[in-house]
């Protein structure tokens, strides 16, 4: 049981910081367009800090306040007007923020959990911009000494590498340490350089690599019976293994490549082979950290490295071989503008039919500084460890906490897709897998053998189309929905052809392929196996035998067309 004290907040005053504006960076831009769309508790971030022995509450929160004048970040807010997102930012030479304090007289049995709690809480509240210092700080302590340091953090400012820099640090300040000087790039400063011929260069290039992906790569991982809706409460999984560990060093030391590169060739192999697709597509949020100037910045670099790795290839050193290239074309396209990003998405799956799905998503946060300490070299062999369940915009999301000693893994799975022995199968699968490319070079058609985990099984009525799994009785009930309720028969096109036709029956209503496309376009979110036909062929009337591609054929066509036309006359 929990017994508190007291709780009471300390307002803390700062000053010493230069004051500065101008533009917001393109990363900047892409979260507070998130943050004006999600709600706080899915798009706000948090920390917990352990304080070390012997710290004050007053040291630690002097260490605090010479953070907020090291680093701009903590100074910025986004000045906007009503109904407008903010295009330009301001950082304060001085100000004030706040620290709760909540001292107990003891903790509960897993202090650090509770901590995590605390910090959870604080992420529910929605981030004034204009106003808003980026943290909320709490201090957990004990009959008056601060154990963690709980904080929930705006993604306008910070992202979790930026939170490691921050912890790393405030650790330092606390043992007596000199910082060196600031030479990572501030918002401002980064900015200022994308804003430059070659900064815009290399937005439009990055622009062109999501294209690619976005026009020819499946539209979901996980189009199948039963992925439904847009977002899922996913329970967390927790991996800890000192046999993954070795694995891994093994794996790499055999292969030559890099651990991080494959763990997440072998973590790419393994969702491919769970989802039978032909290609690894995923968003890897923390690899836009690559260049030296931006790996200590403490700013929100978040945007999207997004990775599509082909796994059409014979065993899993082939499958490494390509990996790494693979990897860095993501990270060196994860710089762009958001606006124009998502009007070129959303031009591109209204032309194609489709709905972009960011529905996979692997977050390697083990080699950023100030990350956790060392795991115990005598933990376990092999654990997986149930936590508290969260609200999430994806059906898979890992995170890579640690590799060595310990590999420690967060999971967080579509439990609608993973059944609870399956989830935690994928894991102890992804340790099997690396154990055997310790050894050898596995052949990717003994996936299941090795690992445990087996292919989806969709059924007879489910067809690989244009790049996508896809029900096209899902596609006909959607689109007859959609259009109010009319007979709608949906089939492939010809032998050479890949898409899907088709076949509506008006009745005596006026309809369109614009209309019936467009229809359509807006009921795809949440709907991964609907892709739209290519092809719209309007009757009057359905057949008597309306389960027929043949009996449709002989009704006399109305008018037919694609429907892609975005302005309907």
């Amino acid at each position: 049981m929990t017994r508190m004290t007291k709780t009471y907040t300390v307002t803390v005053h700062h000053e010493g910081g230069e004051q500065r504006r101008g533009p917001v960076t393109m990363g900047q831009a892409n979260m507070i367009r998130c943050m004006l769309r999600d709600e706080p508790e899915h798009i706000n971030i948090h920390a917990v800090w352990p304080v070390p022995e012997g710290t004050t509450t007053e040291s630690a929160i002097d260490a605090l306040r010479a953070l907020v004048v090291r680093h701009e970040a903590l100074r910025t807010t986004f000045p906007h007007a009503p109904g407008e997102a903010p295009r330009e930012q301001v950082v304060a030479s001085e100000g004030e923020f706040t620290v709760t304090v909540l001292d107990h007289e003891e903790l509960p049995a897993e202090p650090a959990r509770y901590a995590d709690s605390v910090a959870r809480r604080d992420r529910v509240g929605r981030f004034r911009l204009d106003r808003d210092f980026g943290l909320r700080v709490s201090l957990v302590a004990v009959g008056g000494a601060p154990v963690f340091v709980a904080l929930a953090a705006s993604h306008a400012v910070t992202d979790i590498s930026a939170l490691s820099v921050l912890e790393e640090d405030w650790l330092d300040l606390l043992a007596g340490r000199t910082l060196p000087a600031v030479t990572a790039f501030t918002p401002l400063d980064l900015a200022a350089e994308e804003a430059t011929p070659a900064g815009l260069r290399k937005a439009g290039a990055s622009l062109r690599h999501w294209e690619r992906i976005v026009r020819t790569g499946p539209q979901a991982m996980f189009a199948e019976p039963g992925a439904v809706g847009t977002e899922v409460e996913a329970e967390q999984l927790t991996l800890r293994s000192l046999r993954g560990a070795r694995a891994l060093a093994r794996a790499a030391e055999r292969t030559g490549g890099l651990p991080s590169t494959v763990l997440l060739t072998a973590w790419c192999a393994l969702i491919a082979h769970r989802t039978g697709q032909s290609s690894c597509v995923a968003a890897v949020p923390t690899s836009n950290r690559f260049l030296p100037r931006l790996a200590r910045s403490v700013n929100t670099v978040s945007q999207d490295a997004l990775l599509s790795l082909d796994v059409r290839v014979p065993s899993f050193d082939a499958l490494l071989r390509t990996a790494w290239g693979a990897a860095l074309d993501a990270y060196r396209h994860s710089r762009f503008d958001a606006v124009r990003l998502w009007e070129m998405i959303d031009a591109v799956t209204y032309e194609r039919g489709s709905r972009f799905a960011r529905d996979v998503v692997f977050n390697d946060v083990s080699t950023l500084p100030g990350g956790p300490p060392a795991g115990d070299a005598d933990g376990p062999e092999l654990d997986v460890v149930r936590g508290p369940a969260q609200v999430l915009p994806t059906r898979v999301l890992t995170f890579v906490h640690e590799t060595a000693p310990v590999l420690r893994l967060g999971l967080w799975v579509d439990p609608a897709l993973f059944a609870p022995d399956e989830a935690e199968g994928f894991l102890t699968g992804l340790v099997r897998l690396l154990e055997a490319a310790a050894t050898r070079d596995v052949p990717l058609a003994e996936l299941t053998g090795v690992t445990g985990v087996r292919p989806v099984e969709r059924g007879g009525r489910w067809l690989r189309v244009d790049g996508s799994w896809v029900s096209p009785p899902e596609v006909a009930d959607v689109l007859s929905r959609a259009l109010g309720g009319v007979p709608v028969h949906v089939a492939p096109e010809g032998p050479d052809e890949d898409g899907l036709t088709a076949f509506i029956a008006r009745g005596g209503s006026p309809l369109t392929p614009e209309r019936a496309h467009a229809a359509l376009m807006d009921a795809l979110p949440g709907h991964p196996g609907v892709l739209a036909p290519r092809r719209y062929v309007i009757v009057r009337d359905a057949p008597a035998e309306a389960d027929r591609t043949g009996a449709w054929l002989r009704q006399p066509i109305l008018t037919e067309g694609a429907g892609r036309a975005r302005h309907m006359t």
